[in-house]
Parts: structure tokens; sequence; C-alpha cells
């Protein structure tokens, strides 16, 4: 399990929930009405082992792709399964939660934590998807985690 940042406050939602905002997301993603804004440098990454920043595991697993592109693939991408949970972040407590969410590339977990604003940036009614974390997970994750994964575990039916 990761160390849980003191400045969130987090739940999880139910099953429905995760899946309706998944496929909001893929419907955003799919028809173009998505701006995707992704960190690449964070303040935080001053302070962390480079390996584990957005800017390497971008360069790692994807290194001749433009990385919207890539996001906007993998966002799509995600189901109930990678989901972890969803934050309030006190910092910016007026703003979307977040949701967290972990795939598996190269046999690494990649921790996901995105915000999606659902107001219009422009005049033809875009979306705004932050993806602030995209980045090899400094621990690994455990089937625990994964709210949505057991049930699919028993059925045989998810990889990690």
């Amino acid at each position: 399990m990761r160390k849980k940042d003191p400045n969130e406050i987090s739940r999880i939602e139910s099953k429905a929930e995760v899946i309706t905002y998944l496929d909001r997301l893929k419907y955003a993603l799919e028809n173009g009405s998505a701006q995707i804004n992704f960190q690449k440098e964070r303040r935080v990454d001053a302070n962390r082992n480079p390996q584990y920043t957005n800017r390497h595991t971008m360069l790692t697993l994807f290194p001749n792709e433009d990385a919207v592109e890539v996001l906007q693939r993998e966002m799509a991408s995600l189901t109930e399964q990678h989901y972890i949970e969803t934050v309030q972040d006190r910092k910016f407590p007026k703003r979307s939660e977040m949701r967290v969410f972990s795939k598996q590339y190269s046999s690494e977990d990649v921790y996901i934590k995105i915000r999606v604003e659902l107001f219009s940036t422009s005049a033809y009614g875009k979306n705004y998807i932050f993806i602030m974390s995209f980045h090899f997970a400094e621990e690994a994750f455990e089937d625990s985690d994964f709210p949505y994964r057991k049930e699919a575990n028993k059925n045989g039916h998810i990889k990690k």
C-alpha cells in the first residue's frame, strides 16, 4: 500500500459510481471534448527519487510517443478493477475530487491520479482532465488496495 498524503481525505466510491465516472471520462476522450493537462514536472519531484517521477515513467514506458496521445489512450483503458480510491485535496477543497488508479506496465505498478473538471474551458464545451500523477509506484500495490479487483479475481477475469 502507498503512503497516505496528509493533505487528502479519501473514500471508496461505489462500483457503479466508478463505472459511471470512467464512462464519462472515456466519452470525453473519444469525442474530443477533453483537454488533457499533464504535469511532467512537479515540485515534489525535487525531493523524490527520479525513478518515481512522471517524466521518468513516461520516457521509460513510451519513449518515442507524444505524452498527451499516450495519456489519452491510457486513461481510456482504465476500468473499475484499476480503481483504488477517491481523494479530496485539502489544499484545494473547491476543486473536484481526484481518482486514484494503478495499472501494471512491464511488471511494475504505475500510480495514476487524475482530476476531471467538468466545466467549459472554451465556447466549445471542453472538459479539463488534469493528470497529476502517472509514475512508477514507490511501493507495490496489493490486491487488497483495489476494492473492485477482488470480485474479478474470484471469477478469474482480471489481470493485474
